[in-house]
């Protein structure tokens, strides 16, 4: 049996040494091997920017390589190789080779190969994923006002995406269920297009409001990509009667004013007053009903029918004219606070005052106790008279200031 010469022998083992070198994965470290290049997997989205690091621990001078998914050489150490001026040398060290991708493109993912020319050659590997970025959500089926009761259907549909977005529905702060998310993939291509739809039954309060789709995805921040699309709910009116004034005073000019409450408002409205004829002062403007000057005679109930072509509803006010000299409650009011706030003033000046007269009243005897103290202590009436001479006569020396 014959065996091979030791250079083919040496021949075969580089080989074998290459060949399991090439499947060694990006994550797996050897500590103990020095000169075994490391490297780690990257995500970026379409249109960024991605660094793709090779270290070794020691260097025996031997240079690192970067190679791209056709295994075709990117950087040599600090020389290019190839032409491509998306990729830009980052950092060349004995023991460090970086280079960075700008305008990453959907073909640029896969698996890129960093080398050192050692004896044997030794390999490690990282997995570039790039993420395809959805576009801003479009939604349809709400073209046209739609009338309460009524059913919606609104259909949110984002292209682009990889791996496949995910929708969501809000309603102002308040997120909907809608159903779930449709996936479908883009022939040639890897991208995915999502669709959902959210079904809707409106009512009155769903008129103006901000439906919106968001898309959520990896490449993008939390409602960074959103389509709002307000609602037109078409409803009956809910008439109501308001009055100019709360105190309708004989004499005046007065008016009452049928709000319809509804969307369209009402084309068309109708003044009566219950169990007659309206006054003959009584002008219908539209939504209003003029009174050039009130009687007592104008008193009752009166009616408004307000139609907008969608429903038609009727309010009523009762009319109470009241005397020329009559005060509003308001008045009444502000007079009785006035009035406490007075009493309460008058009060504490009365206080004031008590306090005071007090005051002067016992600093007045203190006085006189003090200049009578000297006859107090005298034995008879010849010493008390001249105790309190003598009194007055010290008292002299004294300088006593009033104010």
């Amino acid at each position: 049996m014959a065996f091979p010469s030791a250079p083919s022998a040496l021949w075969i083992v580089g080989l074998l040494t290459v060949l399991l070198g090439a499947a060694v994965h990006s994550n797996v470290v050897y500590y103990d091997d020095p000169l075994q290049p490391t490297t780690k997997d990257e995500t970026v989205a379409v249109g960024g920017t991605v660094t793709l690091t090779c270290q070794v621990a020691e260097t025996d001078n031997s240079s690192l390589q970067w190679s791209n998914t056709a295994q075709q050489t990117l950087y040599f150490g600090e020389k290019r190789a190839l032409r491509d001026n998306r990729i830009q040398l980052h950092r060349s060290t004995p023991t460090e080779l970086s280079i960075t991708i700008a305008e990453v493109q959907l073909s640029d993912e896969g698996e890129y190969t960093c080398s050192i020319f050692t004896m044997p050659v030794r390999m490690a590997r990282a997995t570039v994923t790039v993420l395809g970025v959805p576009s801003k959500p479009q939604i349809s089926g709400f073209e046209d006002p739609v009338r309460e009761g009524e059913t919606v259907t609104l259909t949110c549909t984002s292209t682009g995406s990889k791996p496949p977005a995910s929708l969501r529905w809000y309603r102002g702060d308040v997120e909907l269920e809608g159903g779930p998310d449709v996936v479908e993939s883009v022939p040639d291509s890897p991208t995915y297009n999502v669709s959902s739809e959210l079904t809707l039954k409106l009512s009155r309060d769903d008129n103006d409001a901000l439906i919106t789709c968001a898309v959520n995805h990896d490449s993008l921040k939390p409602q960074d990509k959103r389509t709002d699309q307000a609602l037109r709910v078409l409803y009956s009116p809910n008439a109501e009667i308001k009055p100019e004034s709360d105190l309708p005073r004989e004499g005046e000019k007065f008016y009452l004013r049928c709000s319809g409450n509804s969307n369209p408002e009402p084309s068309t409205y109708i003044w009566q007053k219950k169990d007659g004829e309206l006054p003959p002062l009584a002008k219908i403007d539209d939504a209003y009903l003029r009174f050039e000057m009130l009687n007592k005679s104008d008193n009752g109930v009166y009616l408004c029918h307000a139609d907008n072509g969608i429903g038609d509803s009727m309010a009523e006010y009762t009319l109470l004219v009241q005397d020329p000299t009559a005060m509003s409650t308001g008045s009444g009011v502000d007079h009785a606070v006035i009035g406490g706030v007075v009493a309460v003033i008058v009060f504490i000046l009365l206080c004031l005052l008590i306090v005071l007269g007090r005051y002067l009243i016992r600093h007045k005897g203190t006085y006189l106790t003090h200049e009578a103290k000297g006859s107090d202590d005298a034995p008879d009436a010849d010493t008390a008279i001249i105790n309190a001479e003598g009194g007055q006569s010290g008292s002299e020396d004294k300088k006593e200031y009033f104010i």
